[in-house]
């Protein structure tokens, strides 16, 4: 994980996960991004069981920040993690 401690795990194409982006970078947080739909397959198998490991729905956007998950675009709960 970046040294910032948020992952995000989105799709290219999901509207959620594009303004849960957009939310991040406004609030001026720096955080580490992976698109699932854009890596290989061997990766993408891989990433997709990290996030059933944390998300068993395995749904987008799944966000880690430190040890909080939160699954969706659920600006509250993202400020609160982050503490804002």
């Amino acid at each position: 994980m970046d040294e910032c401690g948020v992952r995000l795990y989105a799709l290219s194409t999901c509207i959620h996960c594009k303004h849960t982006k957009e939310f991040l970078t406004g609030c001026g947080i720096t955080f580490e991004c992976i698109e699932v739909d854009k890596l290989d397959a061997g990766e993408r198998t891989k990433v997709l069981e990290e996030i059933r490991k944390i998300n068993s729905s395995c749904s987008f956007p799944t966000i880690i920040i430190g040890e909080t998950v939160i699954v969706g675009f659920r600006e509250h709960e993202i400020k609160k993690a982050l503490g804002l």
